[in-house]
């Protein structure tokens, strides 16, 4: 042990790595070597450093941390209980059991004093790029030059693991180039991987890495040197136009005498004996487990203490800007409380259909710069696509190292780490990010897509250029799986709206959706605008499917179509019409709204005594069963694309008027 930490530091270090320790053991599962070696890190921060109150683990102007290596989750959930948050000694005790607060990676929304859902590795640190930049663009927007109720860092931890994965590299290059001071994260180089020495695949020089990107580099080469380590962090604190990163010499599995510095060590349980072992070699009593010294107990409620003063500080801070500057402090609580308000509504656009064809991207950056000045919380931009996602609002500056005011974000050419960093930005709070791509590069986001999913926060994604209709770019360009595998990911909700007017109701249930991400899809040819004056209203895309066109009685055939699609279909359905077929038309622009309404809704759209039903959508087939039915059958493109005009690339793989007419017909006739 380090001679310059004192006796009591050395306890209560040891404290959070035998919970940790124990936790791994009685659960016979998770990674006990990184919350072993990492141990003085959480300490300096949780106990001594950082500001945050246990009592109010939402208090607006906290310190975040975010634990990246999300492995290493019981050193979290042990400090998270020595500190007095919602995380009763039971809950260490129940690690990765059923119904706990404690599962084997963090949870946002599930743990209190959890900042963000971590394990796939990389996501933790890009989604405290995120955090930072929130936190930049609510301070520009709200602090003043006598009185700032934003001020506070971004804290983590990050493995070799996330440093190798690509995102991270996306995101930290991004937070170098915006100067994002306010985030300060250990780099745990402890050496080891799951298959041995990081040797084996990563010989990089990180700290050369990090200050090519305009980080701020320090080394610190014993972890367990707390004066040390917390001079770096001070220094780090006074680095106000870089963000910094400490690379920080760990042993993993620190005090085990057979698995320190090794890989067996990393995931899996040391093993009673091992536990043992480490325990007495760190002069720790061997029983009973779990076990918190009471002097360790009573220093940390030293926490508790000061997290209130620091709320309290703050609230006094507050107060006084909320009588100096009353307007700026109910929009700012008002945003962080997720509030739009509703004047925004009235300015969505109503299309009229005067002969012209709408690309439902160019509708999109209508309705975007039509109601982004109404709702202050919405940020965005794109993927280096704005020209081409619509997504550029003329009204506002672009978000900057310069700026931070700015709401036209420049993500780059950075898929993965722009739905990262939305991700913070939405945990974050007061935020509502989108981001737009061509929705080919939608696998790209995908780990984070899924993330948001599961932590029930709602970035907003602009997928255009949604099928072979995008034309000449040809198949590397032309998505073909992609509505279909979006689908497949639990509560989000994948709009692609028939024409203008629809694509404004998508902006409409995207803002007032609560509780998972949103993906909108959009066209780059043009559309025919539905006439809102002859047929039924777009507002009923808010229940996920409609009759946007019907016949007299009972339908012979249902045509369900979505997107780009819904048009022909209505054609077609003309032609069918003319020749005594009766065919109902289906806009079904969300499957997952469309579950969600009542039964006789359902009924009402699709009569379980019409079976003769045709899905119509370019792009695969795969889901639609579940409308069409087993005597159902799909228009649908189970091959790849191909270089030619969009309107040709309809023509040739099915998706026309003539094509939809005669499916039907020889359908009809079995």
């Amino acid at each position: 042990m380090s001679t310059n930490s004192n006796q009591r530091d050395q306890q209560s270090i040891n404290t959070i790595r035998f919970l940790a320790v124990d936790g791994v053991q009685k659960a016979n599962s998770g990674h006990p070597g990184m919350p072993m070696g990492c141990a003085p890190i959480a300490y300096l921060l949780y106990r001594k450093l950082m500001k945050h109150n246990p009592a109010n683990p939402k208090w607006l102007n906290r310190d975040r941390f975010v634990l990246s290596a999300g492995h290493g989750s019981m050193l979290l959930y042990s400090v998270l209980h020595l500190c007095g948050y919602n995380m009763p000694l039971e809950q260490l005790k129940q690690f990765r059991q059923w119904g706990s607060i404690t599962p084997g990676h963090p949870e946002f929304g599930l743990t209190d004093g959890v900042e963000t859902t971590t394990g796939p590795l990389g996501q933790g640190i890009s989604n405290a790029v995120g955090m930072a930049i929130a936190q930049a663009h609510l301070a520009a927007k709200f602090n003043k030059d006598d009185i700032k109720i934003l001020d506070h860092y971004i804290y983590g931890i990050c493995s070799d693991g996330d440093l190798m994965e690509g995102v991270s590299h996306e995101a930290s290059s991004l937070a170098g180039h915006l100067k994002l001071g306010k985030i300060i994260f250990f780099y745990d180089n402890n050496g080891i991987t799951i298959d041995g020495s990081t040797s084996l695949s990563f010989s990089e020089n990180v700290g050369q890495r990090f200050e090519a990107y305009g980080w701020h580099v320090q080394h610190v080469d014993d972890v367990n040197d707390l004066n040390v380590l917390e001079n770096a962090l001070k220094v780090a604190q006074d680095v106000k136009d870089k963000p910094s990163i400490i690379v920080t010499k760990t042993h993993i599995g620190y005090g085990s005498p057979n698995k320190q510095d090794s890989s067996s060590s990393h995931g899996s349980p040391l093993g009673e004996e091992e536990v043992k072992l480490s325990k007495q070699n760190l002069g720790w009593p061997e029983e009973p487990s779990f076990l918190i010294p009471d002097e360790v107990a009573k220093d940390f409620k030293e926490v508790a203490v000061n997290g209130k003063k620091y709320e309290n500080e703050w609230n006094a801070v507050f107060k006084k800007y909320s009588e100096k500057y009353p307007d700026d402090a109910k929009l700012f609580i008002s945003m962080m409380n997720g509030e739009l308000g509703e004047v925004w509504k009235t300015k969505l656009p109503v299309f009229k259909d005067e002969g012209k064809k709408i690309a439902t991207r160019t509708a999109s950056g209508k309705v975007l710069n039509a109601i982004t000045p109404f709702i202050p919380a919405l940020i965005g931009g794109s993927a280096d696509l704005a020209p081409s996602n619509d997504t550029y609002i003329k009204e506002f500056k672009n978000f900057s190292a310069e700026n931070y005011g700015g709401r036209n974000f420049h993500f780059g050419i950075r898929e993965h780490g722009m739905a990262s960093i939305m991700n913070g930005m939405s945990a974050y709070g007061g935020i509502i990010p989108y981001g737009g791509t061509f929705l080919i590069f939608s696998d790209y986001l995908r780990p984070a897509i899924r993330l948001a999913s599961l932590s029930k926060i709602k970035p907003i994604y602009v997928f255009t250029h949604d099928s072979i209709g995008l034309g000449e770019d040809g198949p590397t360009h032309q998505p073909i799986e992609h509505l279909s595998s979006l689908r497949a990911i639990p509560k989000l909700l994948v709009i692609r709206p028939a024409d203008a007017n629809e694509t404004s109701q998508a902006w409409k249930v995207a803002l007032e959706h609560k509780g998972s991400p949103v993906a909108i899809i959009l066209t780059r040819q043009g559309l025919p605008v539905l006439d809102q004056d002859k047929g039924p209203s777009a507002e009923n895309l808010a229940k996920g499917a409609y009759v946007v066109k019907d016949c007299q009685g009972t339908p012979d055939l249902i045509l369900i179509a979505s997107g780009s699609e819904v048009g022909i279909s209505m054609s077609a359905a003309d032609k069918l019409q003319a020749e005594g077929i009766k065919a109902r038309v289906v806009s079904f622009p969300c499957w997952e709204l469309f579950d969600e309404q009542p039964q006789a809704y359902k009924d009402s759209v699709l009569p379980p005594n019409v079976t003769t039903r045709i899905s119509i959508e370019a792009g695969v087939r795969l889901g639609w069963d579940r409308y069409t039915g087993t005597h159902g059958i799909s228009i649908s493109l189970d091959k790849f694309g191909a270089s030619a005009p969009g309107g040709v690339l309809m023509e040739k793989y099915g998706f026309t008027t003539d094509n939809i007419v005669k499916t039907a017909k020889t359908y009809l006739q079995k």
